[in-house]
């Protein structure tokens, strides 16, 4: 223990250490023993709980043994910057991400299926306006200027994240990657949308430019996929557009 640090922290950091990792640290001078590992239950147990609550494909993929022991690695290792339990699975995310060194009989989706599961909690939580405004059926959608709501993202994984479970559990990523729309919709539940790689960079070029004239959109995203024919493409994309607007995906500006 550092010098300088009064008794009562000295305690304080002892009691911590031994919650966090009991194998690695001794219990703090003065707490009876059992009293020690009911803290130490009480705690662990909490954190596995949220955990499971918010990653609960994963844990049904991994063992009992290896899902404990990622738990247990994250809870005795990461630091995390909030002290809110709503924010606890983006920790979590961050840990895998940014401190977790992988174990051979992990998935190689592990990390693509825990970002998946994070964006339903994210989202639930997330700050933002869904668009309230739907599209004419008497308007035509090349003609409105759009932009991607504040709760929607368009997101692109290896694997096909929104099909995994213990029943189907892939070895090696298909030919084509796996793009979704997470998004709140209008009755504030979050839905999770299959699209074409085509469409979720439509949703990219929203998101990057803001806002844009729906010809404009799809004439850009003609030219970035080399289409042959601009034109039949727009036409195509305008009912998609009038598709995601009423999903609440995009929203119209007035």
């Amino acid at each position: 223990m550092a010098k300088g640090i009064a008794p009562f922290q000295q305690i304080q950091y002892a009691f911590a250490a031994y919650i966090r990792e009991p194998h690695q640290n001794p219990p703090p001078c003065g707490p009876a023993p059992e009293r020690m590992k009911v803290y130490r239950e009480l705690f662990f147990n909490n954190i596995e709980n949220f955990l499971a609550t918010g990653f609960p494909v994963l844990k049904s993929i991994l063992s009992k043994t290896d899902w404990l022991a990622l738990v247990q690695a994250f809870y005795a290792r990461h630091r995390s910057k909030t002290p809110y339990f709503a924010k606890i699975a983006e920790e979590f995310l961050d840990y895998l991400q940014n401190e977790y060194i992988s174990r051979p009989s992990d998935p190689p989706y592990l990390l693509e299926l825990a970002h998946y599961e994070w964006t339903e909690l994210a989202l639930v939580i997330a700050e933002g306006e869904v668009p309230q405004g739907n599209i004419d059926s008497a308007d035509d959608p090349l003609e409105q200027t759009f932009y991607l709501s504040e709760l929607a993202w368009p997101l692109v994984y290896q694997f096909p994240v929104h099909k995994i479970g213990p029943g189907q559990q892939p070895s090696e990523p298909p030919d084509q990657p796996t793009c979704l729309a997470v998004y709140r919709d209008r009755a504030d539940k979050v839905k999770f949308l299959e699209i074409s790689p085509v469409t979720c960079r439509l949703l990219q070029i929203l998101q990057q430019e803001e806002e844009m004239r729906g010809i404009d959109c799809l004439f850009k995203l003609a030219a970035e996929i080399g289409h042959p024919d601009p034109q039949a493409l727009a036409c195509h994309g305008a009912e998609i557009l009038r598709s995601l607007a009423e999903r609440g995906v995009i929203g119209i500006c007035r």
